[in-house]
């Protein structure tokens, strides 16, 4: 068995050499992608176009590098998951997600080409009208504003270098915040696509010499409660299955469109999503892995951090330097995608016309965006399922049903009936969480009650515009 839990100090002169080297290549490739766009501003400001999307010029390998490493920025709260209910964050994290990310490849990913727009919810004003956009837009920003991965960001500082959690994210914010509004879009792809290698190569090693040292399943059956190696993890379903709806906010994820936009043709947007989907599969594999070692190993440690301490314990002196910039890299790629994904909607989608410049108001909104999601995270005491749970079940279950019937049947849902479905299915939810009921009712969740108010709204007013479409066309 490993000792209690240490702290960094624990770490040497190869550790912190390693760990400073893959900083300072981060911070390159992120100048690099600066000096990219300076490159194509040939003198004038950079273009909106270039600023928010590379120009459209995202090629296949940076797309996947891109794409997977902004997806796994709330690693704790993976690892917290696991830790409490085993495979079921599998389950939960991982299978729900991957049907999702299928889905998207093979009947969104052409749709969504089919539209030359900047953001998701300038899509969505394509798609339905001017008042849609702007409800799109409030959603997404409080959605896509980076809670979860601040809160994890000063949870590292703090584990790494004794800092506190509140100042961490400040830190942590305000140095990721610098060199994404530097460079925009291009210094988050070249800075995600070192951390992407560093980030997968750091938690295959924690599953190798894991195995290497405790041995395999069996070691882990003998460690670990049964309850970890079944689906629900002691949940009930209708928990478990929550999740799998929230995975289908993939389906209108801001993230995804943005790479979407990004992308030089709608090809490398369907290869990408697979390529990404069998790597995330096997990061999936490691991550859940090692958090189950973590737990036969450390039990009485905090759950958010058991693998942190684990794997430092566990790994030779310079891997472990490059297993903390691995967890960083995890934090940072998504970080700042977030961070950007959020201020372009707050510059471009809710506040274009009040500044002329774009660029410069999309920079100062990233560090706004950045200590919202601060406060944000001391709000929600800092519990990641509780982040990820309420704000992808408002963004999931307001936004999902009215866009994806947009794709199946356009031009049939109008400004208004989405404007009214959306809110209407915001205003459920809200009063379902908050007022008193009986307690075979409560382990109903908000969502269920979000997405039916928004469909039937779908549903009847439809009905209604049809019948009086045909009393028209009667007389």
């Amino acid at each position: 068995m490993l000792n209690e839990l240490k702290t960094v100090s624990y770490f040497n002169w190869a550790d912190w050499g390693v760990f400073f080297a893959v900083l300072a290549a981060t911070a390159g490739a992120a100048v690099y992608g600066n000096l990219r766009l300076k490159k194509k501003q040939t003198g004038n400001p950079a273009g909106v176009l270039d600023y928010l999307l590379m120009g459209r010029q995202l090629t296949l390998p940076l797309f996947v590098a891109t794409l997977v490493a902004t997806w796994y920025g709330g690693i704790f709260g993976v690892n917290e998951i696991t830790f409490n209910y085993g495979i079921y964050n599998f389950v939960t994290q991982g299978v729900f997600w991957y049907i999702s990310y299928l889905i998207f490849a093979f009947f969104i990913a052409g749709k969504v080409a089919r539209y030359h727009s900047l953001t998701l919810p300038d899509l969505t004003g394509q798609m339905f009208g001017p008042k849609s956009a702007k409800v799109a837009a409030w959603f997404t920003f409080f959605y896509i504003t980076p809670v979860a991965y601040v809160l994890s960001l000063g949870m590292f500082l703090h584990m790494v270098f004794g800092i506190g959690v509140l100042p961490g994210m400040a830190l942590g914010t305000i140095f990721a915040g610098l060199y994404t509004a530097w460079g925009g879009f291009r210094s988050v792809v070249f800075s995600d696509l070192v951390q992407f290698f560093v980030m997968c190569s750091a938690v295959l090693l924690v599953v190798v010499f894991s195995v290497h040292t405790f041995g395999g399943l069996s070691f882990l059956k003998t460690h670990l409660p049964a309850s970890h190696f079944t689906l629900t993890g002691g949940n009930s379903w209708m928990n478990t299955l929550i999740w799998g709806f929230i995975a289908l906010s993939t389906l209108i994820d801001p993230s995804f469109y943005q790479r979407c936009f990004a992308a030089k043709n709608p090809q490398i947007v369907k290869k990408g999503v697979l390529i990404s989907t069998f790597i995330w599969f096997c990061f999936d594999l490691c991550t859940t892995a090692g958090s189950l070692y973590a737990r036969a190993l450390l039990p009485q440690a905090e759950p958010g951090q058991a693998y942190f301490f684990y794997s430092i314990q566990l790994l030779p002196a310079g891997l472990r330097g490059f297993f903390v910039a691995g967890i960083l890299a995890i934090i940072l790629s998504t970080l700042n995608s977030f961070l950007f994904i959020a201020s372009n909607t707050l510059s471009f989608d809710l506040l274009r016309n009040r500044f002329k410049n774009i660029v410069l108001s999309n920079r100062i909104a990233i560090f706004a965006v950045g200590f919202l999601a601060i406060a944000m995270a001391h709000f929600f005491h800092g519990s990641f399922k509780e982040i990820w749970l309420v704000l992808g079940s408002y963004f999931s279950a307001c936004l999902l049903v009215p866009i994806l019937m947009g794709y199946l049947s356009p031009g049939r849902i109008s400004d208004n009936l989405f404007v009214c479905s959306s809110l209407a299915s915001a205003a459920a939810i809200t009063v379902w969480r908050y007022m008193p009921k009986h307690e075979l009712l409560d382990a109903l969740d908000p969502f269920y009650i979000g997405v039916s108010t928004g469909l039937i709204i779908l549903i009847l007013f439809r009905r209604r515009e049809n019948e009086k479409n045909a009393r028209i066309t009667y007389r």
